[in-house]
């Protein structure tokens, strides 16, 4: 599978464009990494802190939980009850964090799904995947290619989302975590394909960084 361990990611040379930069990755070169259940801490590690997210106003401060059987994570959701049971059912912590921009008034929302081994993640994802995919974001989604990050990874892009304006919604599986981004504007002002790219890949790593015991560093740099 395609990592993003240690690599440096930039967009074009536009005013105002922001540098997506991984440091202190400390992976080999192989490409590879860790897939290990992760703690409420590391849970909680993952999701993208102030420092790293610079031009975003916080609004939903990073926190993890661990699910209460009878009310899973509002964020899980399937088509049917069979597919949420494997989504939904073997959830050992989970995690969310949300940030804003202005003047355009973007909304960005991060969540995070852990499962006690790869192989739930994975059932998990396809089941997650199949109801936020495709024209879940809108009416006439487009996909965002967003390269390779982690093990499993969709995106897509609406012209009118929840909020009005254009919208996306991103998911990524990286080992035993499961991983969504949404973005929603009021205006007409659309988070561009290439920083999806950037945040999906930014997102992964630290998925990626926590699995391997690292943590989490990936960041957002500009502002």
């Amino acid at each position: 599978m395609s990592r993003v361990n240690g690599h440096r990611y930039a967009r074009g040379a536009a005013a105002g464009a922001a540098l997506l930069l991984l440091a202190g990755c400390g992976s080999g070169e192989d490409g590879g990494g860790a897939a290990k259940a992760l703690s409420k801490a590391e849970v909680s590690s993952v999701l993208p802190d102030a420092k790293a997210m610079p031009g975003w106003q916080t609004q939903l401060e990073p926190d993890a939980q661990e699910p209460v059987p009878e009310y899973p994570p509002t964020v899980c959701l399937t088509t049917d009850k069979a597919k949420r049971a494997t989504a939904c059912g073997r959830i050992t912590y989970y995690g969310v964090a949300a940030y804003v921009r202005k003047p355009d008034v973007t909304s960005l929302n991060y969540w995070v799904l852990a499962y006690p081994d790869e192989k739930t993640a994975d059932a998990a994802y396809d089941a997650i995947a199949e109801y936020y995919g495709g024209d879940r974001v809108g009416v006439g989604a487009v996909p965002v290619g967003i390269g390779e990050p982690g093990d499993e990874r969709e995106s897509n892009r609406a012209g009118t989302g929840t909020m009005g304006g254009p919208a996306t919604i991103t998911q990524l599986r990286v080992g035993t975590t499961v991983l969504g981004i949404s973005s929603g504007n009021r205006g007409k002002e659309a988070v561009s394909d290439q920083e999806v790219k950037e945040l999906a890949a930014m997102f992964a790593e630290r998925a990626q960084q926590a699995q391997n015991g690292e943590k989490p560093s990936a960041a957002v740099a500009g502002g």
